[in-house]
């Protein structure tokens, strides 16, 4: 960590990944990376039902800024954005393609992934396959497992602190994404 970047501890959250694999696919550093490069994240899974998770994570990010593009081959629009069937159907680069499937469909995904160029793959909290995530990153993407996108947004972003959570990150100062 650079000077004015905070202190930040190891968080593990009641994770079922052991040491050497948080430190592969749970890396602070490069968790920091993928959210301050992404622009454009596609949700695979991503529900139109307001309160399923997938759908707060996407609302929640949409807010931050970033431009959400759901891929769901049951909705045509979901949070005023088009529905894709997968991510072959998606007319524009993704930085980021995060994953709300069970750890069964998660091959294909990152597959797919691979095949459009994502820069990253995240498979959201208790989506485990450390095969797929070894496979993005040989194939040159960044992966992140058994984590949330959001939570780590607001732990490094600062309002995480705003509802009482200690996100063991200790820094006086709000993180500036840009």
């Amino acid at each position: 960590m650079g000077p004015g970047s905070g202190i930040v501890c190891d968080i593990s959250l009641n994770t079922k990944l052991n040491r050497e694999q948080r430190d592969r696919y749970q890396n602070i550093r490069e968790i920091r990376e993928i959210i301050a490069g992404a622009k454009t994240i596609a949700i695979v899974g991503l529900s139109a039902e307001k309160t399923k998770a997938s759908n707060m994570v996407a609302s929640y990010l949409q807010d931050e800024g970033f431009r959400v593009i759901p891929v769901n081959p049951r909705s045509k629009e979901i949070l005023g954005e088009i529905c894709y069937p997968n991510l072959k159907s998606i007319p524009v680069p993704v930085d980021v393609v995060d994953i709300f499937r069970p750890a069964s469909e998660v091959a294909a995904i990152v597959d797919e992934a691979i095949a459009i160029h994502a820069k990253a793959v995240w498979m959201q909290l208790r989506i485990i396959d450390l095969e797929s995530a070894e496979r993005a990153q040989n194939a040159g993407l960044k992966a992140v497992v058994d984590k949330c996108v959001k939570m780590e947004h607001g732990r490094f972003g600062g309002m995480l602190h705003w509802a009482g959570m200690n996100t063991e990150v200790i820094s006086a100062k709000r993180r500036k994404w840009s």
